[in-house]
């Protein structure tokens, strides 16, 4: 869905302005924030395509109102509240221990997947990005719809968080890192290149 996150091409918030030394986290309440996050993720009630969404449903208005983790917040009381977590009977779900937070998120999970389907693009290849207008969640800039690159990687099957954030399945799909002119993207005065990592259903021969 075109939702408030995708700021990457749209005007009219002013410029660029990395905090210098930035710290992990400006609040002790933003510690929390993520805390809740990871151990709500934990109990494996919705996949991490699923949180994205929430998050991305949260109204223009509200969500540009919000700093980072107040948007993390917001996100996760939208998933708990879906599932009758707040108000509804208790439930026993998993739970990830102190302990064990640094060695699982030290581990990861691996979203490559295997496929029979070969790449339909090789590294090279003139692609063009799909105007594409999905309800759902997507991966895919806004900013980048319409634009022509050239596939610079592949990175074989990931899951499509297209599919996988409204629990249809995780219906893998290969995934290509796309080079573009900046110019051809943001306008005349940007002389760099720019990549981005996108699935094989957005993208065309052009």
């Amino acid at each position: 869905m075109n939702g408030p996150q995708d700021l990457g091409g749209m005007m009219g918030f002013g410029a660029i302005a990395p905090e210098a030394n930035e710290p992990l986290f400006h609040a002790p309440w933003e510690k929390r924030a993520l805390a809740l996050s990871l151990a709500m993720g934990a109990t494996r009630q919705w996949s991490i395509d699923t949180s994205r969404h929430a998050r991305e449903k949260i109204p223009h208005h509200q969500y540009w109102s919000l700093s980072y983790y107040e948007i993390w917040i917001e996100g996760l009381l939208r998933l708990m509240n879906e599932r009758n977590m707040l108000d509804g009977p208790p439930k026993t779900l998993p739970r990830l221990e102190a302990q064990n937070v640094a060695p699982v998120l030290a581990k990861g999970s691996a979203c490559n997947r295997e496929v029979s389907s070969p790449p339909l693009f090789n590294i090279g290849d003139r692609v063009r990005v799909r105007n594409l207008q999905p309800m759902g969640h997507t991966r895919l800039p806004g900013y980048l719809r319409g634009k022509t690159g050239e596939i610079a990687l592949h990175h074989k099957a990931h899951v499509f968080p297209d599919s996988n954030a409204h629990g249809s399945g995780e219906n893998p799909q290969h995934l290509y890192t796309v080079r573009f002119f900046a110019r051809h993207v943001f306008g005349k005065n940007a002389d760099d290149f720019l990549q981005a990592d996108l699935f094989e259903p957005y993208l065309e021969a052009p």
